[in-house]
């Protein structure tokens, strides 16, 4: 929706909806404003590789086969 657009709609507005929509786009403005000031941390860190170093074991015997699948080999 254009600038001129909206701005047509609004003037067809009777007087006491025309001061709602005025309060309505200053709280938009507040929240627009109060975002670009806040400086929270994002929710999802940056991952640091290698970070699970020595936390995660595997057994010597992995990678070989299992007895349940001698059938199938």
């Amino acid at each position: 929706m254009t600038s001129l657009t909206l701005y047509t709609k609004l003037e067809t507005l009777p007087k006491e909806l025309k001061e709602e929509a005025k309060k309505f786009i200053q709280k938009l403005l507040d929240k627009s404003d109060r975002n670009k000031k806040s400086n929270h941390k994002p929710l999802i860190k940056k991952r640091e590789f290698g970070s699970l170093k020595g936390k995660i074991n595997l057994s010597d015997d992995f990678d070989s086969p299992l007895e349940e699948f001698n059938d199938y080999m």
